[in-house]
């Protein structure tokens, strides 16, 4: 077998390895449905980062392999030295100066990403919500500005699909962390500060909300959901919850 036989078996082998590994990472669906503009920055971000990872990967495995495969100490050669070879200058440089650009590249494109996440839409309405964390359960506030009336504190969520929601969080005791899968977002909820980010859901729908930080005996319960509703059925739930509010405070 000549020389250029293995090197074009390997050049073949990595390059099914990289489309099997790129189409995979396509096919399989890795994260829970999504749910918010975020959502998608974020998954795009993320296949963008695997399409460049993956022939890397592949490329340093198959380099390793092939010298494995094409270089290895043969029986009687156990006590002989390697030959001399000097280093490649032309090839150091080369090889440093790709991967720092590859890498500039992807740290821009992911700055780019974030920035765009946390931007306030244009064109957008926006609401704030209140959020406090506590051993072992969310709750959260709607602000005047929200309901037109006074504040309402409320153990569920609910936001209306197609409006840009800020929350606001805080910790009454330890860290915690707001974490919503279905939008990619994920905040620290730290004691004595605010903490912010802003989501804008875009489908319908109930979806988890998760303690993601451990807060204690309880963490695993920590949980609740955000329902994105409908601007009519949001409206007509906060009607419904002041009703509620008042009455027992009459009560």
């Amino acid at each position: 077998m000549t020389k250029q036989r293995p090197l074009a078996i390997a050049i073949v082998a990595a390059s099914i390895a990289t489309a099997i590994g790129i189409v995979l990472g396509y096919t399989i669906h890795w994260f829970p449905v999504q749910a918010s503009t975020q959502a998608h920055n974020t998954d795009r971000l993320y296949h963008v980062l695997v399409d460049v990872s993956i022939p890397i990967f592949v490329l340093v495995v198959t380099v390793i392999l092939y010298s494995v495969w094409q270089f290895r100490m043969k029986p009687g050669e156990e006590l002989e030295d390697g030959p001399p070879i000097h280093g490649n200058t032309r090839l150091e440089v080369v090889w440093t100066t790709i991967p720092a650009l590859i890498l500039l590249a992807l740290v821009s494109y992911s700055f780019v990403i974030l920035h765009d996440n946390e931007e306030k839409p244009s064109g957008v309405p926006e609401i704030q919500i209140a959020v406090t964390g506590q051993q072992f359960f969310w709750s959260y506030e709607y602000p005047s500005s929200v309901t037109g009336g006074k504040p309402l504190s409320s153990d569920q969520l609910y936001i209306p699909m197609g409006d840009t929601v800020y929350f606001n969080m805080r910790s009454k005791d330890v860290i915690h962390a707001f974490w919503i899968p279905a939008f990619r977002l994920q905040e620290d909820v730290v004691p004595g500060i605010t903490t912010h980010y802003r989501a804008t859901p875009d489908r319908l729908g109930t979806y988890p909300v998760v303690c993601n930080l451990l807060c204690g005996v309880g963490h695993s319960t920590m949980r609740s959901a955000v329902h994105v509703v409908s601007l009519t059925r949001f409206q007509a739930w906060l009607k419904s919850q002041t009703s509620l509010a008042s009455s027992a405070t009459a009560g």
